[in-house]
């Protein structure tokens, strides 16, 4: 009966039934058919924790993270996301939300949280009542007299579909967004065809 040296048991072990950790010990255990099976057991424990941590980055990256951890990540930036968003869009506005609250009160402010909800950019018009006649004016070719009410604006979105965003969250956006002191008016619009 002929025995087998340790190298040529090692040698016919398929890789498979090896553990890759047996790289991170001294050689003499390497050769260890059993220690290479027996460690198995935990690389097969330790190796999806391992993936995890390994990339851990892309947990805490609101385009990569999975969907089920966006609300959590949201959190830390004290969104409360809207499930009815498409996630596309949920993961836009927790990407840009610090950037948001720095712009908050702001035309910039508003119109990037309403391009982030609907996808287009809104045009905002600011209603600034009469201007004042100086000596340098000429009613009727520079001036206007009178005018709207002051502190209001005018938002306009014009989409390919008015009916694929809600108007009651486009309002909810406008309401949170908005100074305190001013009022507005909301126009959804259907875009223009263009071939025509």
């Amino acid at each position: 009966m002929v025995v087998a040296t340790r190298e040529e048991a090692a040698a016919r072990t398929p890789l498979a039934s090896r553990s890759t950790y047996l790289k991170f010990l001294p050689a003499i255990y390497s050769e260890s058919d059993f220690l290479g099976r027996f460690l198995m057991i935990f690389e097969s424990i330790m190796g999806p924790l391992e993936g995890v941590v390994d990339n851990l980055k892309y947990y805490f990256d609101p385009g990569t993270t999975p969907s089920e951890l966006l609300p959590w990540l949201a959190s830390w930036v004290d969104l409360v996301l809207d499930e009815s968003w498409p996630l596309e869009r949920r993961r836009g506005l927790v990407k840009s939300a610090v950037e948001l609250y720095q712009w908050r009160g702001t035309r910039h402010g508003l119109s990037e949280y309403l391009r982030v909800y609907t996808g287009t950019e809104p045009r905002i018009t600011e209603d600034f009542g009469g201007i004042p006649l100086t000596g340098e004016t000429r009613l009727g070719w520079d001036t206007v007299l009178g005018g709207g009410n002051q502190y209001t604006f005018t938002v306009t979105l014009e989409l390919d579909d008015p009916d694929s965003v809600s108007e009651s969250q486009v309002r909810a956006i406008i309401e949170a967004e908005k100074p305190a002191h001013t009022s507005y008016t909301l126009q959804l619009t259907r875009t223009a065809n263009r071939n025509r």
